[in-house]
């Protein structure tokens, strides 16, 4: 059954809340405490709440994307399913529904055609935008990604950085037809020029995209990614 909560008002405290847990990923209640210029406990309270709603729960080590350390760590809260549920666009019953007549008529050659089709127009738009020293090319795929709602970020990890989509607007079609994470991932590392591994997905239950960037040099985006002239021809 499709669950019916709504968030707080756009204005309320507890709105920013879940909007900053949205943008930054796991978030203890210290680190909203400085974002958002409150209390750490103000911010207590607005997650007590948001939990009994069933907005946000408490990050495990697989929402959080990270091996716990030694020591304690410091509660960090995540969006709850229903949390997102209340970001995901209404036409998603739709797009799934069209996505199944496309395998059930056509085949899932089809589906694959079409997943391969969006990551290609993904990646003209992005490749302006990512025309950088290749050092930097990961956080302009970032940046890129942010401004079209994916709520992404990078973050250093060993021997590379890693690539978080905090919000997926396609998660629910992904789940069923993993064929478009594996055409954005293609797309990626057209664009980043070398392998990239895709650790993992918020349409299969993780709490984060994550891929992984390896530092390894990369050869020229040009000459692994189409270009316009090449794509328009086909």
């Amino acid at each position: 059954m499709k669950n019916n909560r709504v968030l707080p008002d756009e204005s309320s405290t507890r709105q920013r809340v879940v909007r900053s847990i949205m943008l930054e990923g796991p978030s203890t209640a210290a680190q909203l405490a400085e974002r958002l210029d409150l209390t750490p406990a103000a911010v207590r309270r607005h997650l007590d709440a948001l939990s009994e709603e069933g907005l946000v729960e408490v990050a495990t080590d697989r929402t959080r994307g990270q091996r716990r350390g030694r020591g304690r760590p410091a509660k960090a809260f995540a969006l709850a399913d229903a949390g997102r549920e209340a970001f995901e666009q209404d036409y998603d019953d739709l797009a799934v529904g069209a996505m199944r007549f496309l395998a059930e008529t056509v085949g899932d050659e089809a589906v694959v055609a079409f997943a391969r089709r969006r990551a290609s127009e993904l990646e003209r738009r992005y490749l302006p935008v990512i025309d950088v020293p290749a050092e930097d090319r990961a956080d302009a795929l970032a940046d890129a990604l942010a401004e079209d709602g994916f709520a992404a970020s990078t973050r250093q990890a060993p021997g590379g950085t890693q690539l978080c989509q905090h919000h997926c607007p396609v998660a629910h079609v992904a789940a069923e037809f993993p064929e478009l994470c594996e055409a954005e991932t293609e797309a990626f590392a057209r664009m980043l020029g070398h392998h990239v591994q895709r650790l993992a997905t918020i349409a299969h239950g993780d709490g984060v995209c994550t891929t992984y960037v390896p530092d390894s040099p990369p050869s020229l985006a040009t000459n692994t990614a189409l270009t316009t002239d090449e794509r328009t021809t086909r």
